[in-house]
Formats: C-alpha cells, sequence, structure tokens
C-alpha cells in the first residue's frame, strides 16, 4: 500500500523566524553551570574573614553566579578553603568534598591552606592538595576579596571547557 497525502494530512509551513538557535549540548551545559556556582566555605582562619568581604555588596560575587554560598556540602559545587587546615580536621574536610555535587571545584585560598603557611608543626596539613584535588589556588596571607573573585573567574573559564562526555559518573 502507497501513502498519497492528502489535503488533510499534509501540513503547511510555518515561518519560525527567530524561534531556534543552533548550539552544542556542552555549551548550554557549561554555560548554566558556569552562572551558578554554589560555594561551600570551608573557612577555619583570617581568609575566611576576607570571604566573607567578598560576598558582601561592596565586592557584589552575585555578578558571576556564585552569590548562593551553601552550608550543606549536598547543595554545593564549589569549595573554598579559606585558612589552616589541620591533620585533625583532614578527615572532615576529605567527607565534606565527597558529599558534594559532581562535578566539583575547589579553591585554596591563602598561604595556609595552600602550603601551610608559616605553621611549621606537626599538626598543620602543608598544602590541602595533598587531601583533595585543587583547581585554582589563591595567593596572599590574606587574599584579598578581588583576589577571591579572579578564582571564581578562572574556575567559571575551566568549566566552559569542560565537555560532557568526558566527565566520569560517581557510582557507575
Amino acid at each position: 500500500m502507497v501513502f498519497k497525502p492528502t489535503p488533510a494530512t499534509v501540513t503547511p509551513e510555518v515561518n519560525l523566524g527567530d524561534a531556534f538557535i543552533t548550539t552544542r549540548v556542552d555549551a548550554v551545559v557549561n554555560w548554566g553551570r558556569r552562572n551558578s556556582l554554589w560555594p561551600f566555605p570551608f573557612g577555619t582562619a583570617c581568609c575566611a574573614i576576607e570571604f566573607m568581604g567578598m560576598v558582601s555588596s561592596m565586592f557584589d560575587v552575585s555578578r558571576f553566579g556564585a552569590e548562593l554560598v551553601r552550608f550543606s556540602p549536598r547543595q554545593a559545587d564549589l569549595l573554598i578553603i579559606a585558612g589552616t587546615v589541620t591533620y585533625k580536621q583532614a578527615p572532615v574536610l576529605r567527607r565534606i568534598y565527597e558529599q558534594m555535587l559532581t562535578p566539583r571545584w575547589v579553591i585554596s585560598a591563602g598561604a595556609c591552606a595552600t602550603s601551610g603557611g608559616f605553621y611549621d608543626c606537626y599538626c598543620t596539613v602543608p598544602g590541602i592538595d595533598e587531601i583533595i584535588p585543587v583547581d585554582v589556588y589563591v595567593a596572599g596571607c590574606p587574599p584579598r576579596p578581588e583576589a577571591f573573585l579572579e578564582a571564581i573567574v578562572q574556575i567559571q573559564q575551566r568549566i566552559s571547557t569542560e565537555s560532557i562526555r568526558e566527565q566520569k559518573v560517581i557510582g557507575a
């Protein structure tokens, strides 16, 4: 049996004009991730005070889409370690990192989180990269709020180049 279109089955051509755009799935997903970072602050020292300054209205981190500070790791995708981390805190930090959403990013802020700072003792971790992977390091003791903003911009640039095909799915 051959199908012959009748006037009732033929749909008229519709001019949709500018109703469609073409893009890649990676570009749309990365745009959403880049502009909606939800940070989890792990502040233990003076660097955390500078982070609080970044969240204030003077520096306005909301223009980067990172103003929703979360205090639950299950709702956050950006971990900001600001301050000294001791070996006693290391398992807690690792657990927080593991509970975060994937994909997740980490900022190590200040000299203490990055290299142990001026603490040269048995209880201080000489850099959190021994515990969890770090994406961006922020220099300073303490770092200025502008340095935190620059770190967020670097994270956003990194997100925009990621591919969703290459990401590993936990538990698969």
